[in-house]
């Protein structure tokens, strides 16, 4: 949805939002993939030969939402800027106004 999203909606705001979407929706797809039942936390104990949750995949998750709203709080400061110039948000507008 999020992939379409950005190639038909012309709003940028919009367009920001599908990439949100897009965002989310490959970290869920991650996380199913990553998760497995009867699995425990890596903590020190005295039982051993148990299967442990591999930390790595959270970290990278944690990660990608972060890189992902510093991109989201990026694209919208530069919609912010461009919305200062343009009176509308629709980007074959604003090509049209720009162009030489």
């Amino acid at each position: 949805c999020g992939f379409f999203g950005i190639i038909l909606k012309k709003n940028l705001v919009m367009k920001i939002i599908s990439m949100d979407i897009m965002s989310t929706g490959v970290i869920a797809y991650y996380v199913l993939v990553a998760s497995r039942d009867g699995l425990f936390t890596p903590i020190l104990s005295n039982v051993e030969n148990r299967a442990y949750a591999d930390p790595v995949p959270q970290a990278v998750i944690l990660t990608a939402i972060v890189i992902g709203f510093s991109i989201q709080a990026l694209m919208l400061v530069g919609v912010m800027k461009l919305a200062r110039d343009n009176p509308t948000l629709e980007s074959n507008q604003i090509e049209k106004n720009n162009t030489p």
